[in-house]
C-alpha cells in the first residue's frame, strides 16, 4: 500500500552520497530539489553546496535543479553554482522530471533524482521512472503545509524501514 512512495535509497544527507560510485554505475545526470535537500529552506547556495556542484561537474555529471519555487528563489540559489534548472515544477507532476532529463541529455537509466520529500520529490521521480534518493531534511523549520506532510511521511518511512529490515533477513 505504501510502497509506491518508498524511495530507492534513503540516506542521511545529500552530502554523504557516493557520487563517484553513481558515475561508475553509468549515472550521468543528477536532478536535485533545493530546499532542505541542498540548503535550509530559502537559503542561498552555501560553501558546501558550491563545493558539491564543483565536484559533480569535475566528475562529469550534468546537473539540473527542479523546484516548486518561483524563478527568483531558484535563480538566487543557482547564482553561484550555475547549473540548469526548472522552476515552478509542479512536483509530483512528471513533466518537469522528464524535461530535466531532456535538458541534460540523459534518460531514466542514466539519471538519479535527489530530494527530501516523499510525496512531491520521490513520488514524482518514481512516477517518471527515475531512480531516486531520499535525504533527511537539512533543517526542521518548514512551511506549515510541509510540516503536515512530514507526519504522513513518518508513517510511510516506518513501513519502508520495516520492509528494508525484512529484505535484509531474507538475504541472509
Amino acid at each position: 500500500m505504501f510502497d509506491r512512495f518508498f524511495p530507492d535509497q534513503y540516506v542521511a544527507s545529500t552530502y554523504v552520497i557516493d557520487f563517484e560510485k553513481l558515475y561508475e554505475e553509468g549515472v550521468r545526470g543528477l536532478i536535485f530539489d533545493i530546499d532542505n535537500t541542498l540548503v535550509p529552506h530559502g537559503a542561498p547556495a552555501d560553501e558546501r553546496a558550491k563545493a558539491l556542484f564543483a565536484r559533480l561537474k569535475a566528475i562529469g555529471f550534468r546537473c539540473c535543479l527542479i523546484s516548486n519555487n518561483q524563478k527568483p528563489r531558484v535563480e538566487m540559489f543557482n547564482k553561484d553554482i550555475q547549473v540548469d534548472y526548472v522552476y515552478n515544477a509542479h512536483k509530483p507532476s512528471t513533466r518537469n522530471y522528464l524535461r530535466a532529463m531532456e535538458i541534460m541529455g540523459t534518460d531514466r537509466r542514466s539519471s538519479v533524482f535527489i530530494g527530501d520529500q516523499l510525496f512531491t520529490d520521490v513520488w514524482g521521480a518514481k512516477r517518471a521512472g527515475i531512480p531516486n534518493i531520499l535525504v533527511k531534511p537539512i533543517h526542521p523549520k518548514e512551511e506549515i503545509q510541509i510540516v503536515l506532510k512530514r507526519y504522513l511521511e513518518k508513517i510511510v518511512l516506518h513501513f519502508y524501514k520495516k520492509s528494508q529490515r525484512h529484505e535484509k533477513k531474507v538475504e541472509k
